[in-house]
């Protein structure tokens, strides 16, 4: 229906002006990768606990357990730091010859019995037991034994370094009573009964971040144990084990996980697990489900719940087999999560129904937004609030809607290159990615320095608002010329520059769709036909999904015009000195000032009284270490920043 007329002439005029008040959590140097470094890093953790007592009126929540920590020294040390809150575990001892410890404000510090250099090995077992509190990390009620973990409630199960960057291989050993079924992480190995005792035995052969460990049970527990086969290998039969109570109907689930599986093994590479797991759990449960690895845990009528289902089971590669490396990468969890099962939308039921879902999850963004930026440095060192952490509008929804944008900017087929690349590389695999990984990935595969995409998207705030003006005229000659104005007038952000559509209808009943790169603000467009228009719309098809528009007819501004704003330096980056050039509408006083990164003055501003016109001058500061600086200018009210790198 869509098609191209003759464009005889294209005239672009930019003129780049953008109002900012804040300053944003760009990353320009690694300092995620810093803030996974340890002094220890976690192998194994061996977990043997003795859950018998908890599936009995009045359901306590105290156990006693045992847990072996294997670890390899990264940095000479002679004490190890492990958390443990203090509310909810009594360490009873620590078992390694000639240590000593102490538990204070949630932290197990073990004085260990000399200095340990880094490559060395060593083993801790501690002995310890659980209060019986309610502490929103362990749950036992009714039969139901469970845990539930993010960010950071393994340390009120047992003792460990609870941090997604630190994966370490599981073997847990549980005691329950012999009418419990209870799931865990990885396969089970074994399983021994003795009178009315049952020891249930999991091990996972894969590493997991603390967070994605779980103990899934409840007494009478029924189990479904079916098999889905890996499509580059129909022999490797992966178990697909479902546990659900009387009465609950799996038809969904069991008609969906099959197909789910083989849509994401075929973007995203094989399934990376040995089993597939479910199990349904109370009211108790504070999510609709959590990815545990292997064993994911699901809200009441979960398996009923097509769209929960896909979005769990796509964590398995985007969550678990690579796992965010710090809490302020959590939108390649979430945002991922989220855009794959819109993903398994559009395969299952059409382009049509993917859309409108993602047109209903930007929408709940832009009617929510929390005004943060989707990446917040901060998050790195200290973990928020989970509430914030787990912003249903920011982390899940503007996140995916991230990602259904960098499809429209790259295209299909290396958006899905970016992704089977992502997934399938073995220095993510089974280990921790940050922002700045997944940057470098998109750059690579498609060939493109995109850093400018994630700089607006994830590293900063809100979204753009455009107010757009056009206007239609008759040359007289047998053609028309569309005009066209893009005005950007958010005040809380910076500018966003994005590829934009333009839909021009004609009278014949027929359009056209016009794909421009909007780089600068107020940026002047015009389009010469020879059939006459009868009407102008922008982003027609809504694939810049973050954002508020109108568009209106007008008068344009006229091409030469000067209005008031400063334009990128040059070169950026830069090490010595750049050129800053900067335009000035009306007579006015111009402030020029450099900031940190955290909008902090960092030189002496530069003051000028203008008169209109086009103004250089050449900054240097050789005191200026490397990393990100905002370039601000204001002019009576006015106020604009550029982002400027030094390297």
């Amino acid at each position: 229906m869509r098609y191209l007329l003759f464009l005889a002439v294209i005239t672009v005029i930019g003129f780049s002006t953008f109002h900012c008040n804040a300053s944003y959590g760009s990353a320009p140097v690694d300092t995620a990768h810093y803030y996974m470094l340890h002094s220890y890093n976690v192998q194994k953790y061996t977990l043997n606990i003795d859950l018998y007592a908890c599936y009995t009126t009045p359901y306590p929540k105290n156990y006693s357990a045992k847990v072996t920590i294997d670890l390899r020294v990264d940095s000479t040390l002679n004490s190890i730091q492990l958390n443990a809150v203090n509310a909810s575990l009594v360490i009873d001892s620590v078992r390694m010859s000639g240590v000593s410890f102490t538990h204070i404000n949630n932290m197990l510090n073990v004085q260990l019995n000399r200095t340990y250099q880094p490559g060395e090995f060593l083993s801790i077992k501690i002995c310890y037991h659980h209060q019986n509190i309610n502490d929103q990390a362990f749950y036992a009620s009714s039969g139901y034994v469970f845990t539930d973990f993010p960010p950071e409630g393994a340390r009120k199960v047992l003792p460990c370094w609870d941090r997604p960057s630190d994966k370490a291989l599981w073997d847990i050993t549980a005691k329950v009573p012999s009418i419990v079924r209870l799931g865990s992480i990885g396969v089970l190995a074994d399983s021994t009964i003795s009178a009315d005792t049952l020891w249930y035995h999991w091990v996972s052969s894969d590493v997991a971040s603390t967070y994605l460990f779980t103990l899934t049970s409840k007494t009478n527990f029924l189990i479904q144990k079916t098999y889905w086969h890996q499509l580059n290998n129909p022999n490797d039969s992966v178990p697909i084990l479902l546990y659900y109570k009387t009465g609950e109907n799996l038809n969904v689930t069991n008609n969906s996980i099959g197909p789910i599986s083989d849509f994401f093994a075929e973007e995203f590479g094989p399934y990376p697990f040995g089993k597939i797991g479910f199990a349904t759990l109370s009211s108790l449960f504070p999510w609709g489900g959590m990815e545990n690895q292997t064993m994911v845990n699901l809200m009441p009528g979960g398996y009923s719940d097509l769209d929960l289902i896909a979005h769990e089971h796509s964590h398995q590669w985007f969550g678990d087999m690579i796992t965010c490396g710090t809490w302020a990468d959590i939108w390649l969890n979430e945002g991922f999560g989220t855009y794959c099962q819109k993903l398994f939308v559009e395969h299952n039921s059409g382009y049509t129904a993917y859309k409108n879902q993602m047109n209903s999850i930007a929408s709940n963004y832009l009617s929510q937004n929390p005004g943060i930026p989707i990446y917040n440095p901060m998050w790195a060192i200290q973990t928020p609030d989970p509430n914030l952490l787990y912003s249903v509008p920011l982390t899940y929804n503007k996140a995916a809607c991230v990602l259904f944008q960098l499809r429209y900017v790259v295209g299909d087929t290396v958006f899905f290159n970016i992704m089977n690349s992502y997934a399938t590389d073995t220095i993510f695999m089974f280990k921790n990615a940050v922002t700045l990984d997944f940057i470098d990935k998109v750059n690579t595969i498609s060939g493109q320095d995109l850093n400018w995409f994630f700089d607006e998207w994830i590293y900063a705030p809100n979204h753009p608002k455009y107010e757009n003006i056009f206007k239609i005229e008759d040359q007289n000659n047998g053609t028309w010329k569309v005009k066209f104005v893009i005005h950007q007038t958010q005040t809380n952000t910076l500018f966003f520059k994005m590829p934009v559509e333009i839909q021009v209808d004609f009278t014949d009943a027929t359009d056209t769709l016009i794909r421009v790169m909007n780089d600068t603000n107020h940026q002047y467009y015009e389009f010469l036909f020879q059939k006459q228009p009868s009407n102008v719309l922008f982003d027609p098809l809504r694939n810049i999904l973050l954002k508020t528009a109108t568009l209106v007819v007008g008068t344009e501004y006229p091409a030469g015009s000067n209005k008031t704003g400063i334009i990128q330096n040059v070169p950026n980056p830069f090490s010595k000195s750049t050129m800053i050039e900067y335009h000035v509408g009306t007579p006015s006083i111009v402030t020029i000032s450099v900031l940190n990164n955290q909008g902090k003055l960092i030189d002496v501003p530069i003051q000028r009284n203008h008169e209109p016109g086009v103004f250089k001058f050449t900054y240097s500061n050789d005191a200026l270490t490397p990393g990100l600086y905002f370039l601000k200018m204001e002019a009576d009210g006015f106020s604009e920043i550029k982002k400027m790198v030094v390297f």
